[in-house]
């Protein structure tokens, strides 16, 4: 049997006595935090991503150019 407590979004189970929160909103609330959150953290890695690719490709561009050089002066 459930029992609501009275002033809070909590209800007792009277078999288990456990306290069970009943808080739907509160429960909404914490999932598109942690979505958001989920979201926010896949941007990141996409970001660094980005930066890894764009190091690299500098990277490729200065050895490039060095070539260029070295042909240029020999």
């Amino acid at each position: 049997m459930l029992i609501q407590i009275p002033n809070s979004t909590l209800i007792r189970d009277t078999n288990s006595m456990a306290l069970i929160n009943n808080d739907q909103n509160g429960l909404n609330d914490y999932l598109k935090k942690r979505q958001a959150a989920a979201a926010q953290k896949q941007e990141i890695n996409n970001v660094k991503s980005e930066i890894a690719d764009v190091k690299n490709e500098m990277q490729e561009i200065k050895q490039l150019l060095l070539k260029l050089l070295e042909g240029s002066n020999g």
